[in-house]
């Protein structure tokens, strides 16, 4: 590119960073866009019988079309229900495994004999009855043992005041 070309795409960047937004609807997206038509530009030789302003223009609508089209591709997977599933699943992994460390943690934080009815209760599924039978405690003991536990798992799982607990009630610490 020669001197007169160089002064000339200078010159150019606002025209075309405006052409590229109205492409984009973007700043940002335009400014990409805008970065690679001058990459293009510089590094490919402008035929001799083009004027640098109509040529500028086709290389930026070029490189929008182009990635026009890639983006619909991905859309297109992403809407992929295959695609879509495995997302999902993986996601669904993620969190119901930081979820489950989450509430090991917390559990270890709980005195043992809250721990322990939590876990008789909401883990094994036994009745309220049969954790006090295996307990050796009266049902009442059960229930406000458990009443405890679960408060404080709350407080632990969801700290910030004003947090949503899982039931979408307000939690405070």
């Amino acid at each position: 590119m020669t001197k007169t070309q160089s002064e000339q795409l200078k010159a150019m960047l606002p025209v075309l960073r405006r052409f590229a937004y109205s492409l984009t609807g973007s700043m940002a997206d335009a400014d990409d866009l805008l970065q690679n038509t001058v990459e293009k530009l510089l590094t490919k030789p402008v035929p001799d019988d083009v004027e640098l302003l109509a040529w500028s223009y086709r290389i930026c609508r070029n490189l929008w079309i182009d990635e026009y089209r890639a983006n619909k591709v991905r859309q297109a997977a992403v809407h992929n229900p295959e695609l879509q599933q495995a997302e999902v699943d993986a996601t669904a992994q993620i969190t119901s495994d930081i979820t489950l460390k989450q509430v090991e943690s917390a559990m270890a934080t709980l005195p043992d004999d809250q721990r322990e009815v939590l876990s008789l209760v909401a883990v094994q599924g036994l009745s309220y009855q049969d954790t006090a039978n295996v307990l050796s405690v009266p049902s009442g003991t059960v229930m406000s043992r458990l009443a405890r536990a679960r408060s404080k798992l709350a407080q632990i799982l969801f700290l910030e005041k004003g947090t949503k607990g899982p039931n979408g009630n307000e939690v405070t610490a």
